[in-house]
């Protein structure tokens, strides 16, 4: 069964890893706007080459461009049974844009999900993670404990720069400076939003966010 959905959450509560859930489950793409900007740049379509002037000059990419990315996936053929927009949109002039989008092919969204943790949890999360520099391992320190040494090619681990605890209360805050808005935007809409409990094994909110849309589907 297709569905069209949308999944938001703070960094570090899993929707990157949830979305993909989703996506199998549904047998959908999971539309990640970071996945299309690199798609785009490495095919040299137009709209990539409008992408590429802004990265070159290091400047953000305005929301027509992101939203002409996201109009293309949706049709294309993978997104043609629905989708799952993972990260998008991010404000409400981006919500107002994808509204005007999916209005014009005839289409409305099924849910928008909003994963929630406390941001004590997440700070704990991303600031605790490690990556190995040699063969790209991702851990945390609740799995290595303190050791430096990659489990899987003894290789040293780091701690990358924006997962430092004071980057990330930061990047936590900018979140919810920007969210704030668009979750009352999608919970004054006719689709309405779904906050689902983040904290857990990836397991148990999988299956929370799979019963949270069949519990919607029956009431529907």
């Amino acid at each position: 069964m297709g569905v069209r959905l949308i999944i938001m959450g703070p960094p570090g509560v899993g929707k990157g890893t949830q979305g993909e859930f989703l996506a199998e489950r549904f047998g959908v793409p999971r539309l990640s706007t970071g996945d299309m900007i690199r798609a785009a740049l490495k095919a040299g379509t137009a709209l990539g080459e409008r992408v590429r002037d802004y990265y070159e000059a290091g400047e953000l990419v305005p929301d027509e461009v992101v939203l002409g990315l996201v109009a293309e996936a949706i049709d294309g053929s993978e997104a043609s049974g629905g989708f799952v927009l993972d990260g998008f949109p991010r404000t409400v002039p981006q919500a107002d844009g994808l509204g005007e989008l999916l209005t014009a092919r005839g289409i409305g969204l099924d849910a928008v999900l909003s994963l929630e943790a406390p941001e004590e949890e997440l700070v704990d999360r991303i600031s605790g993670r490690r990556v190995c520099g040699a063969c790209g391992l991702v851990t945390h320190v609740r799995a290595v404990g303190e050791a430096a040494a990659c489990p899987a090619c003894v290789a040293t681990l780091v701690q990358r720069s924006d997962d430092r605890a004071e980057t990330v209360r930061n990047r936590l805050a900018v979140y919810g400076a920007q969210t704030e808005p668009l979750l009352a935007y999608y919970a004054r809409s006719e689709t309405g939003l779904t906050a689902v409990d983040g904290t857990g094994t990836l397991e148990a909110v999988r299956d929370r966010l799979f019963e949270t849309l069949r519990t919607a589907e029956m009431a529907g």
